[in-house]
């Protein structure tokens, strides 16, 4: 789940499903599942892919992670975007927008969640932590 500032619902006591409050009021953060049997990552889940448990808690993202697939869409926008898909350091795949030029996003890169979030989607964006390799420049 996609958490921006807004009002969460506590963690009840003894709950493996309840939300974690948010860090500060204007922080954004990647909230995803984790199954206290297998320690399974998975984002948006409702039971474990792998071990097929229901009970599992909420975990916030560090917010790194790498870009596994990214893509170039032309379709329904004014202008080409990218699509991605990040592996998060925690384990689980997100989809996501890169920032920056739409073909620089390769596999492999390193990105970093970003404050912003994806105007008309609600999907998060990420920024490169490192700076594009330019063998020609």
């Amino acid at each position: 789940m996609y958490h921006h500032s807004g009002s969460v619902a506590q963690q009840a006591a003894g709950s493996a499903t309840g939300l974690l409050p948010p860090k500060g009021p204007d922080s954004d953060a990647i909230l995803f599942q984790r199954c206290t049997w297998c320690g399974t990552a998975m984002f948006h889940r409702l039971l474990c892919p792998v071990c097929r448990g229901s009970e599992l808690r909420t975990e916030r993202s560090e917010g790194t992670g790498t870009v596994r697939h990214s893509t170039v869409v032309h379709r329904n926008t004014p202008a080409a975007r990218n699509v991605s898909l990040i592996e998060m350091s925690e384990g689980f795949v997100v989809r996501g927008r890169v920032m920056g030029p739409p073909i620089g996003i390769h596999s492999g890169d390193r990105v970093r969640l970003s404050t912003a979030k994806d105007p008309v989607r609600g999907e998060p964006v990420f920024q490169l932590l490192d700076e594009p390799y330019r063998a020609w420049s």
